[in-house]
């Protein structure tokens, strides 16, 4: 059997962007998971230990946004992506990186992007 895990609106502060400012004090960002993952064992076994540990997807989301500044949130989003597959046990992963209040010329709430990768395309 398999699921669909999601894990959104993980929040942190980090220093990704083209600009001066944005690299210097930082922006908000949002990350929302879904994972592609065997369930079954999980639903019948009731234990946590045999499934995708919502605790530890977020824990290396804000891992990895707080240790690295890349240029664009393309690469934040890839990154994560490809951690995620290598560190649990799912079949896709998607991840949408959205950039709170980003520096632009004028008035956004927000900037985004997201990505979609396979274990068996990767």
């Amino acid at each position: 059997m398999t699921g669909e895990i999601s894990v959104r609106g993980i929040r942190f502060h980090a220093f990704h962007g083209l600009t001066k400012l944005e690299r210097k004090i930082g922006v908000r960002h949002r990350v929302d998971v879904d994972l592609v993952a065997p369930i079954g064992r999980a639903a019948e076994s009731d234990r946590v230990e045999d499934t995708i540990d919502y605790r530890q997807v977020h824990d290396l989301v804000v891992k990895i946004g707080r240790e690295n500044s890349f240029h664009l949130i393309e690469t934040l989003a890839v990154r994560i992506a490809r951690e995620l597959l290598s560190t649990f046990s799912c079949e896709r992963v998607r991840v949408a990186v959205q950039k709170e209040t980003p520096v632009v010329d004028g008035i956004v709430d927000s900037v985004g992007v997201s990505v979609t990768l396979d274990r068996e395309t990767t």
